[in-house]
């Protein structure tokens, strides 16, 4: 049986009552680029936190910060989905629990705080990177101006750290996105749902999703671009990405 092959498909009324399947399409786009964003601000801020206590010179800090990195980085992103999904409202409080299932944006809610946790870890990974590959007398430096190990973080190590660490994290802002499409499983709305669901109701699965995928690399082309332009407009002589020896995947 030969395919018929229908590009205009994406202009007809789609039978959610959402408009067209392009606005379907559309949707399911923003929905993933909430969510990545949403979950991006979590994994900046706890990774940031998280990447500093690895590198502080209180060894149980820097133990129990490391221990949340094997445990974050090591479960797979599916599994700890369904561990916030359906285990952690057992575990709350009843009142939490009910609370937490209640929500008309569950899927929303879980979503973005799995993303947010997972990645994380990999943010911390490459802060600690980024805070060691500057030379120690940045450290010794803060000290002998009188400034605490915080306020040494704060002005001295993490502006220089951030700076050796733009096109990594870059990275990890498009591996998030595309992440998202774990959501589906708990039924996110997200852009690979939208485009099963246009499959579905169409049966043009090649246009389906050969839509997705272009917007997908659309998306990573422009995370791509902003990490060139960041990385050019922040580049420390002598303290490159390279030249410190961090992977833009991140990872070890």
């Amino acid at each position: 049986m030969n395919y018929q092959w229908n590009w205009m498909i994406f202009w007809e009324e789609a039978p959610d009552g959402g408009g067209t399947y392009f606005d379907t399409l559309m949707s399911g786009m923003w929905f993933t680029l909430g969510t990545a964003g949403l979950a991006w601000l979590i994994a900046l801020l706890i990774g940031t936190c998280v990447g500093v206590a690895r590198t502080a010179p209180n060894k149980s800090l820097a133990k129990t910060a490391t221990a949340y990195v094997e445990l974050f980085r090591n479960i797979p992103l599916l599994v700890q989905l369904f561990l916030w999904y359906f285990v952690v409202p057992e575990l709350l409080p009843t009142a939490w629990g009910d609370w937490m299932k209640g929500l008309p944006n569950a899927p929303l809610v879980t979503s973005v705080l799995c993303l947010g946790f997972f990645t994380s870890a990999r943010v911390a990974i490459q802060v600690a990177a980024g805070i060691n590959a500057l030379p120690r007398g940045q450290m010794m430096a803060g000290t002998a101006l009188g400034l605490t190990t915080w306020q040494t973080y704060r002005y001295v190590l993490l502006p220089m750290a951030f700076r050796i660490i733009t096109p990594a994290l870059t990275n990890e802002v498009a591996a998030i996105i595309k992440n998202s499409s774990v959501g589906l499983t708990i039924g996110l709305l997200e852009l690979t749902a939208r485009t099963r669901s246009m499959s579905e109701f169409s049966f043009q699965t090649f246009e389906a999703f050969s839509a997705a995928t272009a917007i997908y690399i659309a998306v990573s082309a422009i995370a791509l671009l902003i990490s060139n332009l960041l990385e050019k407009k922040f580049v420390i002589p002598g303290f490159s990405a390279k030249n410190a020896g961090l992977a833009k995947a991140g990872g070890h």
